[in-house]
């Protein structure tokens, strides 16, 4: 079952790299398990653009890697998802750009300060969830045992930079935007977003291979219209863009331990380190994955071999979400 039940950690106060107060610092997690004495057995799950906690439980199980018997699981939202603190809840198009690097530090203080957790025996996620876990590794070098970037990168690439710009001009379009300050939502924006974006996550294979039936659709429209569409008019507008500022912004060397060094900030990691790409992924390819874990001193590229793109590492596809379990049993062994 889904736990859709949450926790909210709101800090006194909370200062962005920017040096801008984030005025109501709010982190919305859930957990599984308990800690352990030693305060070691914690796992850290990060969520993708546009999901939740909710989303990001596909390989939380008895059965299954992240076993709650065994290990003592955090599901932290990012910020901006909806979820913790977002534009909707006030400040709208006056939400500040809060970076991947803000997320780590939040999600570091939530960890260390309230859940007393002193080591992460695992940091992983998809998507950004699989860049904030490279972040959390270059960020937090010794408190990371272990780390499994999935589908995700280091740093954002200027391809992903142009896709998010693109899809940024679309929803903006919408005369209903109105700079962010619409009276309601602005639907045709969100409607024209959804279908630009979903050539993205899935493959050309996963079309041309029609594999949007196994998952309930019986055709390429009403895929588009129940799935994509119906997930962005579920969707804030602003909250999409402050997603899609944090995701251009990404660099784990982009911040003052580093100063834009980014092999020095790659090499840093001391966890041990299973990257997984997808074989298919638009976004994070793998030669730019096999780049990244040159620098790394103790990692491993993992590649999913998939059709279904940069989706191979988001749970849909059984077969994809088995390979992913088998590599984590194997890196929590190790």
């Amino acid at each position: 079952m889904i736990q859709t039940s949450y926790t909210d950690y709101q800090p006194d106060k909370f200062i962005l790299s920017s040096g801008e107060p984030l005025l109501q610092p709010r982190l919305a997690y859930t957990t599984f398990g308990e800690l352990n004495p030693e305060g070691d057995n914690a796992v850290l799950v990060l969520t993708h653009f546009g999901g939740t906690h909710a989303q990001s439980q596909y390989l939380i199980g008895s059965e299954l890697a992240l076993d709650p018997g065994k290990y003592f699981i955090v599901v932290a939202n990012l910020l901006g998802n909806g979820m913790s603190y977002s534009p909707s809840d006030g400040l709208r198009a006056r939400f500040p750009v809060v970076s991947m690097t803000d997320n780590v530090h939040l999600q570091y203080r939530l960890l260390t300060e309230s859940l007393g957790i002193k080591k992460l025996a695992l940091v992983t996620g998809h998507s950004m969830g699989g860049v904030a876990t490279y972040h959390w590794a270059a960020l937090y070098p010794e408190l990371v045992l272990r780390a499994a970037p999935i589908c995700g990168a280091a740093r954002i690439s200027d391809h992903n930079w142009v896709f998010l710009e693109g899809m940024r001009s679309i929803l903006t379009s919408d005369p209903a935007w109105n700079e962010g300050n619409y009276e309601t939502p602005p639907i045709q924006g969100l409607k024209n977003i959804a279908r630009a974006w979903a050539a993205w996550p899935p493959s050309a294979h996963f079309y041309r291979d029609k594999l949007y039936t196994s998952i309930g659709y019986e055709s390429l429209e009403e895929y588009l219209v129940s799935y994509w569409e119906t997930t962005y008019l579920g969707m804030d507008a602003n909250n999409i863009l402050a997603q899609i500022d944090t995701w251009e912004s990404a660099n784990i060397s982009d911040n003052a331990l580093y100063g834009g060094d980014f092999h020095k900030a790659l090499a840093s990691i001391q966890a041990k380190v299973y990257v997984m790409p997808s074989t298919s992924d638009a976004y994070f390819p793998v030669e730019d994955s096999s780049v990244e874990v040159s620098f790394i001193s103790d990692a491993e590229l993992r590649p999913i071999d998939s059709k279904w793109g940069h989706w191979a590492g988001s749970g849909r596809n059984i077969a994809d979400t088995n390979f992913i379990n088998k590599q984590l049993e194997e890196l929590l062994r190790l």
